[in-house]
């Protein structure tokens, strides 16, 4: 039998050459519609789908390789002799190397405006038919996915045969691929029907970096973005300068990225150990980090600062005075680049889209050993028409700004989270206490004398008075936190008797 190739492919990026080679190595180039025209553009020669189907290609080519001249040659094992003997019988030709890659599902329904009938019609049938197949088939049949294999495949022909080795991975290569796309389509029409959690969920990401090791050194680590990358995110993020980030850096710098978007006015937010450590606002860029700065000066030491803005030379001086591990920033001027970049262990990270929110189809997920936990994200602030005054003394317009302020802060610190500080900036912080009393005494601790005047925000009620207690000793003037304890009492009593304004919102940010 001949030796065959059938060749169909959205992305023709490399093709001619690959198939050239193919030709050269004595195989019969078999092709459909826009690949066989640029192929015969090329000067190849192409044998048409509908010549080994005797089949005209139909329904606006929805149908041309659903065919058994196609799968018979793609699935018949060549070591079984009653196979061979059907293909004879039937003058059908093995297929012995398949390239397919599929219509261009994601980039059809990443348009704006997309509508569904065209996100359907980009559904691709006989290609994922053809990989399935022809990976099944793996010990016989070649199946190319990835135009980054085409030089293994050809230099592996051209030295005498493509080995059993490579076959197998290239079948791995097709299932993967197949799986994702399923997954993708499958997403898309869960949305089109308002399916927030489906009996059966799928996800697909792929592969961004390797990493040197994880949490630990004794981990290994990869790094994998959404298939459709979302505005303002990690992902899109372009390093300037620094060696590749680590799973720590990554997961660090996400956590000060999420707190940064809830700010409209120029921001900076120090983060450690993807805990906020001190968040400053100002008129200027160079404003809010010193505010930001000036918070906890010890713990952003080796930190992580998330910058809502461009850095210009007067902020980049004052982040060269101390060890930051990354900066993720609107952008930088060029006077702050060559200032910051005479530091050797410091990364840069430009993200023009910082100020983008997150969009609403998006999941916020946990794996657990044998499961994941997917949940919407932590959206809002609270309700306003939950808002409530509950002591004799309602907070003054400074004081409900910087509560305003610190409850933004404290929905971005690990649970049980106190904040305390001023309109503009974090006086303290508290993070992951197992209860609220510790994690009130840790933060007033790290404001020391700051703590007088400053507000406190809570990330949950307090069961006891005894935060308020801790408030009055610190001379902290107001509070915000969400209320429902059958103590609430206890606690706006302490309040009235120390002239504390306290505000309820009725909505809770635990996070863990």
């Amino acid at each position: 039998m001949k030796k065959r190739a059938l060749v169909s492919v959205s992305d023709k990026t490399g093709i001619v050459d690959f198939c050239r080679r193919l030709a050269a190595c004595g195989f019969e180039i078999v092709s459909t519609g826009g690949t066989a025209k640029t192929l015969q553009e090329a000067g190849l020669s192409v044998v048409g789908i509908s010549e080994i189907t005797g089949f005209p290609e139909c329904l606006d080519g929805r149908v041309k390789t659903l065919h058994p001249a196609v799968h018979a040659g793609l699935l018949a094992m060549r070591s079984n002799p009653e196979h061979m003997a059907q293909l004879e019988k039937l003058g059908i030709n093995t297929i012995d190397v398949v390239v397919v890659n599929l219509y261009p599902f994601k980039a059809t329904v990443s348009k704006p405006g997309v509508s569904f009938a065209d996100a359907v019609e980009n559904i691709d049938i006989g290609g994922p038919t053809m990989l399935r197949a022809a990976a099944k088939n793996y010990q016989d049949v070649a199946v190319v996915v990835d135009p980054k294999d085409y030089e293994r495949v050809l230099s592996e022909l051209e030295g005498g045969g493509i080995a059993l080795e490579t076959k197998r991975y290239l079948q791995y290569k097709v299932f993967a691929h197949t799986a994702a796309y399923d997954s993708m389509i499958s997403n898309y029409l869960a949305a089109q029907l308002g399916i927030r959690f489906p009996d059966t969920v799928t996800f697909s990401y792929e592969k961004a970096q390797d990493m040197r090791y994880g949490e630990n050194p004794h981990q290994g680590a990869s790094y994998y973005t959404e298939e459709f990358v979302r505005a303002g995110s990690l992902s899109k993020a372009k390093q300037l300068w620094g060696k590749e980030l680590s799973y720590n850096n990554i997961n660090d710098a996400n956590g000060a990225l999420e707190l940064v978007k809830e700010f409209s006015e120029p921001c900076v937010v120090a983060s450690k150990h993807a805990n906020p450590c001190g968040v400053g606002v100002g008129k200027t860029i160079h404003e809010a980090y010193v505010k930001a700065y000036e918070s906890d000066p010890v713990s952003i030491f080796g930190g992580i600062l998330a910058i809502n803005g461009i850095v210009d030379k007067e902020t980049a001086e004052e982040i060269h005075k101390i060890f930051i591990e990354i900066v993720i920033a609107e952008g930088y001027t060029e006077e702050a680049l060559a200032i910051l970049e005479t530091k050797k262990n410091i990364r840069l990270l430009e993200l023009p889209d910082i100020r983008a929110r997150r969009e609403r189809d998006a999941y916020d997920m946990k794996k657990v050993y044998g499961g994941l936990l997917v949940q919407d994200y932590d959206e809002t602030l609270f309700d306003e028409k939950d808002v409530k005054v509950v002591t004799k003394r309602a907070p003054t317009e400074a004081e409900m700004r910087a509560l305003l302020f610190n409850w933004k802060v404290v929905k971005y610190t690990k649970s049980n989270a106190i904040v305390i500080g001023l309109e503009d900036r974090t006086t303290g912080i508290g993070m992951g206490q197992t209860n609220r009393i510790w994690a009130a005494q840790q933060a007033i601790a790290h404001a020391g004398d700051k703590a007088k005047g400053s507000v406190m925000a809570s990330d949950a009620f307090f069961p006891f008075p005894d935060c308020v207690e801790e408030c009055v000793k610190a001379g902290i003037t107001a509070i915000i936190q969400p209320g429902g304890s059958i103590r609430d009492q206890l606690s706006i009593d302490a309040c009235d008797e120390a002239g504390i304004a306290m505000i309820f919102v009725g909505q809770r940010h635990f996070r863990h």
